[in-house]
């Protein structure tokens, strides 16, 4: 391969740009908040060098998320991304389960972390395949596999905060749809679906679509008309939240591609 083609931006899916330009986003937005952003969150008070560790994810959101769009980049910035996801899982949001196992933020962090790894080890399965050395057991197939169970695994928590809170939940339906607490129910139900479906591999495909869809019409009716008027420091974090999980999800749903939609034992 030549030179020219090593250097050349390489898209493989629009779930795979949207995801690297969502990473580069929240870099940025960490940069010149100077603090962590939703993917970033959890870390407590009390842990040294707590500022430079922000500026840490910041950086490495926003340098990972331009070597996913680059040749000869692709893979190493996949790799370092779902190392670094892999151990924030581990060290901030397992953990957390050992502190607070009751607390509703627990699991929905949780969640929230486990679907950026799935969609990052996504991307790490395309770039590296099986040819990547002391770490081919996460590649190829059977990357895709282990992303796939994460994604299926956040999604059951997803939906059980929306039974769990519904008080917060309901009040989030646009005001122009009727019944807030029925369609509060019917989401975090079709949450709980979708990610059995992806577990078992019955109509795991459209499962991981719907789920995706879902998502994003969650940003662009809850949270892109609160941004529009005006929003405050928490509102601008959960509408980054949820665009990010949307391109989280968006990334699993395009692994899918090859599959028929309604095909049934396949993971």
């Amino acid at each position: 391969m030549n030179t020219t083609e090593d250097r050349a931006i390489r898209v493989v899916s629009v779930g795979h740009a949207v995801f690297a330009a969502t990473m580069v986003a929240l870099g940025i937005f960490g940069l010149i908040q100077g603090n962590f952003t939703p993917t970033w969150t959890g870390v407590p008070k009390s842990v040294p060098m707590r500022e430079v560790l922000a500026y840490l994810c910041a950086f490495l959101s926003l340098a990972t998320g331009i070597g996913l769009l680059w040749q000869r980049a692709a893979v190493v910035a996949s790799r370092v991304l779902l190392i670094y996801l892999l151990v924030w899982l581990l060290a901030f949001r397992v953990a957390n389960i050992f502190r607070a196992p009751t607390a509703l933020d627990t699991w929905w962090v949780l969640g929230d972390t486990m679907v950026m790894t799935a969609g990052a080890w996504v991307l790490y399965a395309w770039f590296a395949d099986d040819r990547d050395g002391r770490f081919s057991f996460a590649t190829g197939d059977r990357g895709l596999r282990i992303a796939r169970l994460l994604y299926g695994l956040a999604l059951i928590p997803f939906g059980v905060a929306h039974f769990i809170n519904l008080k917060d939940t309901a009040p989030l339906v646009p005001d122009w749809l009727s019944w807030h607490v029925a369609w509060a129910y019917f989401t975090g139900g079709a949450f709980i679906a979708a990610g059995a479906a992806v577990l078992i591999g019955v109509c795991a495909r459209l499962a991981a679509v719907l789920s995706a869809v879902q998502l994003g019409l969650f940003t662009l009716l809850v949270w892109a008309p609160v941004v529009a008027a005006g929003p405050n420091a928490f509102q601008w974090s959960e509408f980054l939240d949820s665009w990010a999980l949307t391109a989280g999800a968006w990334l699993v749903a395009d692994s899918y591609r090859d599959m028929p939609w309604l095909a049934v034992g396949k993971r």
